[in-house]
């Protein structure tokens, strides 16, 4: 394969992106017409379709095409998973949950364990989901609770936000912890959102925790990279106040 046409060409593809020459959603031409009308052999426009999805300017759907990725990025408060849709909504923003499964497991994720220092010999309910705002997916979630519950409760999981639910349930939680990573996304998200296999997420690692030690609740929220921002806002005065009381 010749690099230099590889190149020209993939430069060229993503310039049609960016300049709006190819609008979001639209459907790239066949292989065989860009081959022809760049003069290079269909291998290498293939090659150059798939470094371009993988690198998240392109979809490809299956019997249909390739088509420009929408690359709307959703901005929202930097908190645990989400505790309430009632932000978006109020924004004009339609969100809610798609469930995808509630088991009894123990913690997979090996760097969730540790971070959440999770009992190796107690499984715990499992409720993974896709939260959706303006009918696209922005967010798989996986929540782990440690506390035992009702069917009933369990089943809420399934249809509404899990702090949510605990939250009417009267059950106060005195402190948390966030952590926030970058990595390749895992099979099972990456099928979600439709992306390659080893696409970058961003990762919140949170958990929670009520008075009782053996009582929280951990998870890991993912999202493709160029979908979700996190912003937090830190009141300095409130700081520097804090500061000075200490010395």
């Amino acid at each position: 394969m010749n690099v230099i046409l590889h190149e020209a060409v993939r430069q060229e593809l993503e310039q049609r992106v960016e300049s709006g020459n190819y609008k979001s959603g639209t459907m790239l031409p066949s292989t065989a017409a860009l081959a022809r009308e760049f003069g290079v052999s269909a291998i290498t426009i293939k090659r150059v379709l798939r470094d371009l999805q993988t690198s998240g300017v392109l979809r490809s759907v299956a019997g249909l095409g390739t088509f420009v990725r929408e690359r709307r990025r959703f901005v929202r408060n930097l908190d645990f998973s989400l505790n309430s849709l009632d932000d978006a909504n109020r924004l004009g923003i339609p969100a809610r949950v798609e469930p995808i499964s509630i088991n009894r497991e123990y913690i997979l994720d090996p760097q969730l364990a540790e971070f959440a220092a999770a009992p190796k010999d107690k499984p715990m309910i499992c409720i993974r989901k896709a939260i959706i705002a303006q009918a696209e997916k922005i967010m798989h979630d996986t929540t782990y609770v440690s506390i035992d519950l009702d069917d009933k409760t369990i089943d809420e999981f399934s249809r509404r936000l899990v702090m949510e639910v605990l939250a009417e349930r009267g059950l106060e939680f005195t402190s948390s912890r966030i952590m926030i990573d970058a990595a390749p996304g895992p099979p099972e998200v990456c099928q979600v959102f439709s992306l390659p296999r080893g696409y970058p997420v961003l990762r919140r690692l949170y958990k929670l925790t009520t008075a009782s030690e053996d009582q929280f609740v951990a998870g890991m929220a993912q999202s493709p990279f160029d979908r979700l921002a996190c912003t937090t806002e830190i009141d300095l005065a409130h700081r520097a106040d804090a500061c000075l009381r200490q010395r």
